[in-house]
């Protein structure tokens, strides 16, 4: 056993019975943790140190090198905004006293050394104040595990509302001297040596105040702890381990080949930068690095450190961790071995989630969507979250998703795992979470909306000079990425980002998710047509809604042509089947304590904005939609027929001789099972984990929900 107190074993367990028979008093309550993964920061007025292209010049002699706002709308996260968001969360955070904040990766948005000095500033600004940070590596920082100096951005803004590309100078097209091209090294994406260089004093290298600080390949002599071997064991050539294209080398290695039959390919030795800290006498705080970059057919043996021979590790996660990083999870288990036996208070944290994280969602959403859509990719495997639960970790926070939820997991070895997701500042639903430790085994952990940051809207007057230049463009490449200017009249960041969110369903999410007669049924129908449609019985083809156009704003466009069946019916027959429809839907709506007519108000926009608003910030979503909306959603989700229609097939294409109700009720029947499923997960926004009990429970009662 490791003593974390610098003392001898024998003195450690003197000091303690010493204590025990002085009466001495309870050990002091342990700090709240803050934990606030996928900031995302790009620093809006950083110094590119290019004359090309210094940015936006602003009134007071600083220069905006921002992203566009068409950039934005169009990412599952924002670039500018966040900016002032992250010092909005540390304000925050330090005003309720709390001192000690985790980032759980994606700290940055690519590892930039103008983001990086960046948030390095800011975070020295606070620990000046009393703060401590703790970071673990996401998949943007780094990018890939070497120096990549190829990197760029091509939509920086403009003062004339225009694209700007910037990229480091091993690219191309600044190799060959394009004069459309602003170079800069400040722009090249920075891997694991050079981010422990410059950022190591927020976690990644030990401090002296820690109390103690390991690493999976520390070996402390004797088990005696110091500040100045911890040093050492941090250094970056004490932290590698072999990754093969196969699986993880090194000790690991024989049995993986025996296992595979065949030899292991293309290994080198690449960092882990995970580290174990107690920065307070009985808090360990578990930062994993995650990140698992696979060789791929461009890895060269003989130029092992080349960026471009390694996967991105976005879809790799946890998933990878079982098979190319298993020394990690030997380290975990010793670790939590070690905390119960020492009494220490476990809290891990990573970038990615240990384990389903749509709230057991997934495979209904990979029945409904395109193919790969919601990035079900990233999902974590049941073999995966058994794994994480053997060891013995009970809590951990997870990123990577930009969203708001909870899930936990329990063997039959007694084993129990809680996985947190914690939402990121950068998209809607913006929050961070707060751990309480109310006992040894139980744990209060709220999410703190950060609904009004100030300055949110000083890049406002620059997006409207790009919207200006959109709207008056002629290019057809320019008129396509025009975009909703309300979105510049919004009051706080709370309106902003759910805005935000509503234009990036519109302008990716729809085109990206959803099958083509899905995506114009969500995008036309209202409410009220959704709950007629639901209730409708016809014999009326959707080939012939195009003799009744007035009733319907859908057609047959995304069908295939289907042979026309006889004994079919008249297209005026749809209007008598309708008006009885409706007549079952007001009933419906009545008994509801609702209005049929009030339906209409909830647009398309609106409803598919709800929906993946939603699928990102659950319980969080429902809080904004009000009582009202929420009543009509859990009516619209217990209107369907039990058994809807089978749809009629042309190939793997619909029908249009499938009659007009039969695809709504089939398809939207389940978008409206999981947008209840996603919305009433397990407690997200204020609840107590007992792990003696194996439970989760809502902390506050009287939130909205859809069951």
């Amino acid at each position: 056993m490791k003593p974390t107190l610098g003392l001898k074993p024998v003195a450690l367990a003197l000091s303690f019975l010493s204590a025990g028979l002085a009466g001495a008093a309870e050990p002091a309550p342990l700090p709240r943790v803050a934990f606030m993964p996928d900031v995302h920061f790009e620093d809006v007025y950083g110094d590119f140190k290019n004359k090309q292209f210094a940015g936006i010049p602003t009134k007071d002699g600083k220069h905006a090198t921002i992203r566009t706002l068409y950039a934005q709308l169009t990412s599952t996260r924002l670039f500018n905004e966040n900016y002032f968001a992250f010092r909005a969360a540390l304000d925050d955070a330090y005003a309720k006293g709390i001192r000690i904040v985790a980032f759980p990766g994606d700290y940055t948005d690519d590892a930039q050394p103008v983001n990086v000095d960046g948030i390095k500033a800011i975070l020295n600004e606070y620990r000046a104040k009393g703060m401590r940070f703790f970071i673990t590596p996401g998949n943007h920082d780094p990018n890939e595990p070497y120096d990549d100096d190829e990197a760029g951005k091509s939509d920086f803004l403009t003062k004339e509302g225009k694209e700007q590309k910037v990229y480091a100078t091993g690219n191309p097209a600044c190799k060959a001297g394009d004069p459309s091209v602003a170079c800069t090294d400040e722009l090249m994406e920075l891997g694991y040596e050079n981010l422990i260089k410059r950022l190591g004093d927020f976690g990644y290298m030990p401090a002296k105040e820690d109390v103690y600080w390991e690493t999976p390949f520390s070996k402390y002599t004797d088990g005696q702890y110091s500040h100045a071997e911890a040093l050492k064991q941090a250094q970056i050539e004490n932290r590698q381990f072999e990754m093969c294209f196969e699986g993880e080398g090194g000790a690991y290695k024989a049995e993986g080949e025996k296992a595979l039959g065949k030899p292991y390919t293309k290994c080198s030795f690449i960092t882990d930068a995970s580290y174990l800290v107690e920065p307070v006498p009985g808090l360990w705080l578990l930062a994993v690095d995650a990140n698992v970059f696979i060789p791929n057919s461009k890895f060269d043996p003989a130029n092992p450190k080349n960026f471009k021979g390694f996967d991105q590790a976005g879809n790799a996660g946890w998933n990878k961790m079982l098979t190319h990083k298993r020394h990690v999870l030997a380290w975990m288990k010793s670790v939590a071995s070690r905390a119960k036996a020492q009494g220490k208070q476990l809290v891990a944290f990573s970038h990615y989630p240990t384990m389903e994280f749509y709230a057991n969602q997934t495979d209904a959403m990979r029945a409904v969507f395109k193919p790969g859509a919601f990035q079900t990719a990233r999902v974590p495997g049941k073999d995966t979250a058994a794994a994480v639960a053997a060891t013995g970790v009970r809590l951990h926070i997870g990123g990577h998703m930009h969203f708001n939820g909870t899930n936990e997991y329990r063997d039959d070895k007694g084993n129990y795992l809680v996985n947190v997701q914690s939402p990121s500042l950068a998209v809607y639903g913006a929050a961070y979470k707060i751990l309480n430790f109310k006992d040894a085994d139980t744990t209060e952990i709220e999410t703190v909306a950060l609904r009004e940051v100030p300055r949110f809207n000083e890049l406002f007057p620059f997006y409207q000079v790009e919207y200006d230049y959109l709207q008056n463009s002629t290019l057809e490449s320019d008129k396509k990425k025009r975009w909703n200017r309300a979105v510049l009249d919004t009051k706080s960041y709370a309106e902003f980002t759910r805005y935000y969110f509503g234009e990036l369903s519109r302008l990716r999410f729809m085109d990206e998710y959803w099958p083509c007669e899905m995506k114009e049924a969500a995008s036309k129908l209202d409410g009220r047509q959704m709950l007629i449609l639901s209730q409708l019985q016809t014999k009326v083809t959707l080939a012939q809604l195009k003799e009744v156009p007035e009733l319907l704003p859908i057609s047959a466009a995304c069908m295939a042509p289907g042979v026309v069946a006889e004994g079919g019916v008249a297209p005026a027959q749809l209007k008598d089947d309708w008006a009885a429809a409706t007549a079952k839907a007001d009933a419906l709506a009545k008994s509801a304590g609702l209005k049929l007519e009030d339906f209409a108000k909830l647009s398309g926009y609106e409803f598919y904005g709800d929906f993946h608003r939603t699928v990102y910030a659950g319980e969080l979503a429902l809080r904004d939609m009000g009582a009202e909306r929420v009543k009509q959603y859990k009516l619209l989700m217990s209107a369907f027929p039990a058994q809807p229609a089978a749809i009629a097939k042309v190939g793997d294409k619909p029908s249009d001789q499938n009659p007009v109700h039969v695809l709504f009720q089939n398809q939207f029947k389940q978008v409206f099972s999981i947008l209840k499923g996603v919305g009433s997960g397990k407690p997200s926004d204020h609840f107590i984990v007992d792990f003696k009990k194996q439970t989760l429970s809502n902390a506050k009662a009287g939130g909205l929900s859809f069951n």
